[in-house]
Parts: C-alpha cells; structure tokens; sequence
C-alpha cells in the first residue's frame, strides 16, 4: 500500500497548487473570469494537461513508491533480492551467520568484526564483540582498523590476543572490502605504518583494472574476503581457519588459530574481573599487555 499512498499525497499536493494557480490567474483577469464560460475554458486544458501527465509519469512514480515502500518496510538484514534468472529469494545470511556463531562457538569467544556489526553480533549471536557502535574512543577503532588492513602475519600477531574469530561481509555493495578505505585512513591516523607517508592511504585499494593494490593484496581482510574465490588467494591456513560462509557469500567466519591463552585469561582475570551475566565476560576496550609493542 506505500506506493498508492504516497502517489494519492502526491496528487493532492500538485492538484492543490494548480488549483491556487488558476484562482490566483482569474482573480487577475477580473471579472472576465467570473463568467462561467471563461472559467470552464481556463480549467479544461488545465485538466487535461493533469491527466496526461498523470498517465505519463503517474506509473513510473506509483512502481518508484512501491519499490522504496517495500525496501524500507524490510529488516535491514534480512531482504528481498533477485537472481540472474529472475528469480526472487529471501536472503538472511547474516541471521545464518550469527545464529552458527550462537550456536556452534563456545560462549565466551570474542568476535572481531568492522564496528558497525557490533550489536548484532552481541545481540542476536550472544558473543562478545571487539567493538559496537559505542566506538570507545578513536584509537580503539584504529586499532581494528589496523588488524584488518595489515599483512596477514603481522595481523595475525595482534588478533591471536584479542578474539577467537574474525567475521567479514563480503557481499559486494556496502561489503567490508568496500569499507576497507576507510578502514586504512582510520587505523593510519593512530598507527602510521599502514599507509606510510600516505594519510589519505590512496595506494591501499585496487587498480583501474580491478586487481588489488600490493598493500591491499596482502592484507588480513583481502585474504578473508576472496579466500578460495579469487584465483591465487587463500589464507594462510596456520594463522586462520575458514568455518563458516553463507549460502549467498554475504558473510564468512574464521576462527583464529594459535589463540594465547594468556591474554585471553588477562582479560578475564582478578585485574579485569567478568561483567554481564554470570559465566560470561565482557571487554572492556583495554589491550592485553602482550601485543602492546606491535600496535605501540
């Protein structure tokens, strides 16, 4: 009903216009106006007109409505999509993907993903997040930004002491891959390295010809986002381990090999005692000391 009903809006507003334009062109005609002869000749054309263009525009504008009144009315992460073939599916990857992370990791794993997931993440996968919307401070989204974007080893080295798993949307459109840029300018303004001498990180993204960059070639979200699906590209199975991809592809997980029990049990020890719910932790936003000197 969205498109009817924004259509009708629409109407009233043009015909209630029009109308005060008419009436505003006989009252500077005078009394020519008055005579119904005249007004049925100044409002016949101007009903014409209407309709014409109402038949014109008027279904292009109704199938507009509709379309908008049925992307807005859908979850956001759950939607309506079509195939090649024309066929339209329902998809809900990322429900999938945080329903198997609720359901087949241990509960106390910690989950990194991109920031805007978050909530999701902790809301309907019940596990704890590296980060929300609640960004704590700058530095600490530089901070993932910075093992997102970094070469796979020296990634590897920070997010062993931080999560248990890495979740990545590699979806096309608004993916990971797509927010990578942005990714790189902010783990850049607090860890220079990533982007030396580069603020705006032009050099971290792809070339004209669609082939990655040498520094987005090499980096942890790269090799998790094209693992197995870009010729030549996989990850480096004793850092990383794929256990999940989506039946669309929009999401996969893989779960952090050669975790330190160390840092995890820091975090969870008498210094950082458990919040929330009884069995279960919470970060709250402090680095173990262990990768202190890699993001120094």
């Amino acid at each position: 009903l969205g498109g009817p009903f924004w259509l009708g809006r629409g109407f009233r507003v043009i015909w209630g216009r029009i109308d005060g334009a008419v009436e505003s062109a006989g009252k500077a005609l005078g009394g020519v106006y008055r005579h119904w002869t005249v007004r049925l000749l100044v409002r016949l054309p101007v009903a014409a007109a209407i309709l014409y263009l109402s038949n014109l525009y008027g279904k292009e504008f109704l199938g507009y409505c509709q379309s908008m009144a049925q992307g807005m009315s859908n979850p956001s992460i759950v939607y309506k999509a079509q195939l090649r073939n024309g066929q339209t599916i329902v998809v809900n990857d990322y429900i999938e993907a945080y329903h198997w992370l609720r359901d087949n990791t241990p509960e106390d794993s910690r989950v990194m993903a991109w920031w805007d997931y978050g909530y999701q993440i902790s809301g309907i996968a019940d596990r704890i997040t590296i980060a929300d919307g609640n960004t704590w401070n700058h530095e600490h989204i530089a901070t993932l930004g910075k093992c997102l974007t970094s070469e796979e080893s020296l990634a590897h080295a920070i997010v062993r002491h931080l999560a248990d798993y890495v979740l990545v949307w590699t979806g096309g459109g608004g993916d990971d891959l797509a927010k990578s840029p942005h990714m790189a300018r902010i783990g850049n303004s607090v860890y220079s390295d990533i982007c030396p001498d580069d603020p705006l990180c032009r050099h971290f993204g792809f070339n004209k010809d669609g082939s990655p960059t040498p520094t987005m070639a090499v980096s942890l979200l790269y090799k998790l986002h094209a693992h197995n699906q870009q010729n030549g590209v996989q990850i480096n199975g004793t850092l990383f381990k794929e256990v999940f991809t989506s039946r669309y592809n929009m999401v996969r997980i893989y779960k952090v090999r050669k975790v330190s029990k160390k840092s995890k049990k820091w975090l969870g020890g008498p210094a950082h005692p458990p919040r929330g719910a009884p069995g279960r932790w919470e970060w709250k936003g402090e680095n173990p000391p262990a990768p202190g000197q890699l993001i120094s």
